[in-house]
């Protein structure tokens, strides 16, 4: 049987298409609260972020991943993003 090809996803902030394995994925809860969402299985709608720093802060500081989600995302995710990358 023939190797799938991996999943690419779009990064929300600088818009580079990588495998889905090399992203961070919100997400945007059926509660609308957004999360960080470890097992890139979780309900709800989901934006993906590269795992380098420049994206996560360009992404906080230009509020991509609230438009993306349509709700607010706490500085805390910025924080675990931010270090899980250390």
């Amino acid at each position: 049987m023939a190797n799938k090809p991996a999943k690419m996803r779009m990064c929300i902030s600088c818009r580079a298409a990588k495998p889905q394995s090399e992203m961070h994925r919100l997400v945007r809860t059926p509660e609308g609260t957004a999360a960080l969402d470890m097992t890139g299985r979780a309900d709800g709608r989901g934006a993906y972020l590269c795992k380098a720093q420049a994206c996560i802060e360009r992404a906080q500081l230009q509020r991509r991943a609230e438009r993306a989600l349509s709700c607010s995302v706490p500085a805390e995710i910025y924080t675990q993003l931010g270090e899980m990358n250390a």
